[in-house]
């Protein structure tokens, strides 16, 4: 399931000068294909300015989300990695990224159930960090799927 959210929604940076341009950058290709808006973008941000790091899930290892209400136009999910890692408050670097946008509160329990699950594995979580293109994300992700 999370092979076929993130085709087509991937990328691959050398670095971000801020942690708020990693949310931003991490968004960017849910908004070109339509599945959230530029306030959801904002919301995630002020998310983390208000509750802090809460969205690093693993170490090195970030998934940006908002209400359902703040912009979404349709369920989806996008994917960055930076080769050089970004500090978000608390001192919590992170390299991978995956954006989360649900357009009600059931369908997204299923993908962070998903992800969490594949998340939990140490070893996954090495080779993830070691994919260098789209390709190779989805090839991974498929082996556990």
């Amino acid at each position: 399931m999370l092979s076929s959210y993130l085709k087509s929604k991937t990328q691959f940076v050398e670095g971000v000068g801020s942690w708020e341009e990693s949310i931003e950058l991490a968004s960017q290709p849910l908004i070109e294909k339509d599945y959230i808006t530029s306030s959801y973008i904002d919301e995630m941000i002020e998310n983390v300015k208000v509750n802090g790091s809460y969205i690093v899930i693993v170490p090195e290892i970030a998934m940006p989300h908002a209400s359902t209400d703040k912009g979404v136009l349709r369920t989806g999910m996008s994917f960055l990695k930076l080769n050089e890692s970004v500090t978000f408050p608390g001192e919590q670097e992170v390299k991978l990224f995956f954006v989360l946008a649900a357009n009600d509160s059931t369908t997204h329990l299923e993908l962070l159930s998903d992800l969490s699950s594949i998340l939990i594995e140490e070893d996954f979580r090495d080779k993830l960090k070691s994919v260098n293109s789209e390709e190779e994300l989805i090839s991974l992700l498929e082996l556990v799927e």
